[in-house]
């Protein structure tokens, strides 16, 4: 006989099967090896041996002590909940068939770059590339870059000067934070994390602490993000800028966006981005945008004036001592702004909305989620208002837990062939751990369902575990990996 559960959406209750625990496929054997494997304890077995590897392998113990020793996992899901193919341009094979037509336009086109692009590596179909990015999108320059961390990396540790402040969200990006390490504006004054109140309190001390700053001769440089990566939710942009000019009217607050996961998802004239969705274009100074997330290709993309694009090229050491993008990773990209102005990709947006929504809906209806939820163990802080129908969202849907049980639920998702990754410290803070899920415009609603059945699942087991108090005891897909654990 087939178990059912009953789930409301908007309204109607849909009675859906359970997946019968006996008969389901374990998808997750490969996975907890994996992971068991990176919490082996390889200090003890260095003593005696060089000191440099056994340095090196004790820091790594102090994480795998924990089970925080992070493997490369070989793909073992079915159901993809994790990666950053939003649109589905890549899973449809949408931009590869494009690919395919731009490397045949190209007969005999080279692989190696050849060069610095200060070198022998700037070809004429980079400056084409990059000259059709710009015209699309309306600004002087775009200059592609390798990856994310390289814009990030040239942006941060040569826009601002000496002398400037920088000013950036709590939860920028680390690969923003690394190229602030390296800036030479030396004074970094971080703000709570989209908070509006607390930015212009920063900015009141900058005024009132920095002649040169309050005197329009040096500048404040403030960075955000669109979409913030782990948490989902959307910068106060507008709030930002106007608060920024008020307080430094002669235009010396200048802002630099990160739009990694919002370009491509949202937006007018084929999805071109957050800023340009706000009509900011005017009032932001750099865009970071990438080509691996919603384009599905590589590299990334600083998107400025000409004035900003020669710094860059002059200054920044990661752009000036790497050799240029390679023609198969400007082409991949080349095909993907193509493929992303297609009606096709324009469905999928609407369809992406329209999927996080039902599966909102679908999750917190549940009444085993309603319930883990007033208990703690599960939560979704940028949705807790409920009130999604009215506000924008994001595709970014991340489910937090409660200590150690972020790793307990990742462990039962990819038992289900879904794969969840666990978030811990130190990419979040400690507290704030959370398993990360990304929503894609490939996946059906019956997907959803799954997904959601999934969670619910693990959290009716976790309900149970606290019911007993037995503090000593695992949930079921979890006790399968520590199993594997050596035994002291």
């Amino acid at each position: 006989m087939t178990a059912t559960m009953t789930v409301s959406m908007n309204g109607l209750n849909m009675t859906e099967p359970k997946p019968m625990e006996p008969e389901a496929t374990d998808h997750g054997s490969l996975w907890r090896r994996e992971w068991a494997d990176a919490q082996e304890m390889k200090g003890p077995g260095l003593k005696g041996g060089s000191v440099f590897y056994r340095n090196i392998e004790e820091e790594l113990d102090l994480a795998r002590q924990t089970g925080g020793g992070l493997p490369m996992h070989l793909p073992s899901h079915t159901i993809d909940f994790s990666s950053c193919d939003v649109l589905g341009l890549s899973h449809t094979g949408a931009l590869g068939e494009e690919f395919l037509k731009e490397l045949e336009a190209h007969p005999g086109f080279p692989i190696t770059a050849g060069g610095s692009r200060l070198l022998d590596g700037t070809s004429r179909y980079h400056d084409q590339f990059e000259r059709e990015i710009a015209e699309l999108v309306g600004v002087e320059s775009a200059l592609v870059v390798h990856s994310g961390f390289t814009a990030n990396q040239a942006i941060w540790s040569t826009v601002p000067r000496s002398g400037d402040v920088i000013v950036y969200d709590s939860l920028m990006h680390a690969t923003a934070l690394a190229g602030m390490k390296i800036s030479l504006a030396l004074e970094q004054k971080p703000f709570r994390h989209n908070d509006v109140d607390h930015f212009i309190e920063i900015l009141e001390e900058i005024k009132a602490t920095s002649p040169l700053v309050k005197a329009g001769k040096r500048c404040v440089v403030i960075g955000v993000e669109s979409y913030y990566s782990m948490d989902g939710d959307i910068c106060p942009l507008r709030e930002l800028i106007d608060a920024a000019k008020e307080i430094f009217p002669q235009g010396n607050a200048q802002f630099i966006v990160d739009e990694a996961h919002s370009f491509g998802v949202m937006g007018p004239n084929g999805g071109l981005g957050f800023v340009k969705e706000q009509g900011l274009e005017d009032e932001v100074a750099v865009i970071m945008i990438t080509l691996c997330k919603a384009l599905a290709a590589s590299g990334a993309c600083i998107l400025s004036n000409n004035t900003i694009r020669s710094l860059l090229i002059n200054q920044a050491k990661v752009m000036i001592c790497s050799v240029a993008p390679s023609f198969p990773l400007a082409a991949a990209g080349r095909a993907a702004f193509r493929v992303l102005r297609t009606e096709q990709s324009e469905t999928a947006r609407g369809y992406l909305r329209d999927l996080t929504l039902f599966y909102l809906d679908t999750l917190t209806s549940n009444p085993i989620y309603k319930k883990a939820n007033a208990k703690g163990l599960l939560r979704m802080p940028m949705h807790e208002d409920g009130d999604w129908h009215e506000v924008p969202i994001t595709h970014i849907v991340p489910i937090w837990t409660k200590p150690k049980h972020a790793y307990y639920l990742s462990f039962h998702l990819v038992r289900d062939g879904i794969n969840g990754t666990a978030i811990a410290f130190p990419v979040v803070a400690r507290g704030e751990e959370r398993v990360r899920i990304l929503l894609h415009a490939q996946n059906t609603r019956e997907e959803v369902m799954t997904l959601v059945r999934s969670i619910c699942s693990w959290a009716e087991e976790m309900l149970e575990i606290e019911a007993s108090g037995d503090k000593n005891r695992l949930p079921s897909a979890a006790r399968l990996a520590y199993d594997l654990l050596p035994k002291n």
